[in-house]
């Protein structure tokens, strides 16, 4: 397997400037650095084939990840709400296929965070749904892009929230470029059993979120991490494995993820770059 990071655990905004995370990511032991497809959206298309370019010299995979905004939900019953998801996510695949980067995973199938102030219309939210991914993928598949669909917990989204849901609506899109994207932050929330949760996904999961309950780094908490690796071994599951630790409060982040104190220890830059290269290691030793 291989290990990566998101680039957000040292942002305070999504959008933000990529390239010195690929040198940083490298330098700290990772295989991958994930990033965020919203800041591809606009990102010209010289900065795309340049970013690319810096992640093979330094031997780095990309890989992509958004929420969905509420503008371009593609679960919508509102048509042009629905096409502008659409073409938004086209238009983040074009600047992917730039930049070499072949998966793009996270709330791609709707919008995030939900708005439960509005009524929830589940089983007409998720034929739209199905109908808009099975239209991203052809498309995707032109450009041998892979889409992930995250499950996550209900607080954030409501079309599925565990493995058995996330493996059925992928089966219902029924297109070999689609998976499953698990994540140990939500699984605490919705499953009875992370070794029963992955093996739920045989043959379906594409990309693995980790992090600790309270989103640390992997290792500075109370999962499962053995018991996840043995069975992500069980199913051959030979991917990507990304942690996605939020520990700093502040900006758009912050916010998003509803980080309202700071988890870090007040650690400073240094202090970042070595707990995060500590559960680098981790990762490796634990899921290798």
């Amino acid at each position: 397997m291989k290990i990566g990071t998101y680039f957000a655990y040292w942002e305070k905004e999504w959008d933000a400037d990529f390239f010195p995370y690929i040198s940083k990511v490298a330098g700290l032991g990772f295989d991958i650095l994930e990033i965020s497809g919203g800041g591809l959206a606009d990102l010209p298309d010289e900065k795309a084939i340049a970013l690319g370019q810096e992640a093979k010299r330094y031997g780095i995979m990309l890989t992509a990840c958004i929420g969905l905004p509420k503008q371009y939900d593609v679960s919508s019953c509102d048509e042009n709400v629905r096409r502008n998801g659409i073409a938004y996510m086209k238009r983040i695949m074009d600047k992917m296929d730039l930049a070499d980067i072949r998966q793009i995973g996270g709330i791609i199938y709707a919008y995030w965070p939900v708005d439960y102030s509005l009524p929830v219309e589940k089983e007409t939210a998720r034929k739209i749904s199905i109908e808009s991914v099975r239209e991203l993928a052809d498309y995707a598949k032109t450009k041998k892009i892979t889409l992930t669909l995250e499950t996550v917990n209900r607080f954030e989204q409501y079309l599925f929230n565990d493995a058995k849901e996330a493996t059925q609506f992928v089966k219902d899109v029924d297109r070999e470029n689609v998976k499953v994207m698990l994540d140990s932050f939500h699984m605490n929330i919705e499953e009875d059993s992370f070794y029963d949760a992955i093996l739920e996904t045989r043959g379906y999961l594409g990309h693995f979120h980790v992090g600790e309950a309270n989103r640390k780094v992997p290792g500075k908490g109370r999962l499962p991490w053995k018991e996840m690796s043995r069975a992500l071994h069980e199913i051959g599951y030979d991917g990507t494995v990304v942690m996605e630790p939020f520990v700093c409060m502040g900006g758009g982040v912050g916010a998003d993820i509803k980080v309202w104190r700071d988890l870090s220890d007040h650690a400073d830059a240094a202090k970042l770059d070595a707990d995060i290269a500590e559960s680098c290691r981790f990762c490796k030793e634990v899921f290798g």
